[in-house]
């Protein structure tokens, strides 16, 4: 069994919108959220997806999930403080037969069916894939201020995004070991990495924008209204 965990329980305190979730903000025709989901629900690598939104906005994805007819849900749960206690709460609702685990943020609106299967096909040969990009920007690293400290080789950099795939056994693994080790990550492949294994880049033109600004969404709403 292949399960999702689609992650969308931050605040978006950047977006200046206090009162709204970001994810429940309009993206054309659909809430940013809903794009997601559609992707997930179409796809038909994915068997099941466990939803995890902040406590307040539980009763609005239900009605989301039912007003685009999104049947795969198995669950939708509240999320935790960080970004990995969200993911470690999916990942304890998921069904007991899963076997592989795809994790995708919902502020990232622009993926689409194809990318999701293609990372499942990938997940079935390595146990940890991500999807990235390649860096072609001149990447400057600052120690602290604003003067440049050094030029990084970005020949060698990528930029990695979401979603990303693991076997359920090694990505249960590895978050209960930052758990126990009280570390902190920003993505899933760093919690596989914090336990010494490999993790596969799969390259991709796509664009996955996250929706951090309001400059965000008009630029999503041209990139989804374009599909």
């Amino acid at each position: 069994m292949v399960s999702a965990i689609i992650v969308a329980a931050g605040k978006g305190s950047r977006m200046g919108t206090a009162s709204t979730d970001k994810v429940f903000l309009s993206l054309g025709s659909k809430p940013v959220l809903a794009w997601s989901l559609l992707a997930f629900e179409r796809c038909t690598e994915i068997d099941q997806i466990v939803l995890v939104v902040r406590k307040e906005q539980l009763v609005a994805a239900k009605a989301m999930a039912q007003m685009f007819g999104i049947s795969k849900i198995r669950k939708i749960v509240a999320g935790g403080a960080k970004r990995q206690d969200s993911v470690m709460r999916g990942l304890a609702e998921t069904d007991e037969d899963t076997r592989y685990v795809v994790i995708h943020d919902g502020a990232r609106p622009c993926v689409t069916s194809e990318t999701i299967s293609d990372i499942v096909k990938a997940v079935k040969r390595n146990p940890a894939v991500v999807i990235g990009r390649k860096v072609v920007d001149t990447i400057k690293y600052v120690e602290k201020g604003s003067v440049i400290t050094r030029t990084e080789d970005r020949s060698k950099l990528w930029a990695v995004q979401t979603p990303q795939a693991f076997t359920f056994s090694l990505i249960n693994r590895a978050y209960k070991k930052v758990e126990a080790d009280k570390v902190e990550v920003t993505d899933d492949a760093s919690a596989v990495e914090h336990i010494g294994e490999s993790v596969k880049i799969l390259e991709t033109n796509a664009a996955m924008l996250k929706i951090t600004t309001i400059e965000d969404i008009r630029l999503a709403t041209a990139l989804v209204m374009g599909k």
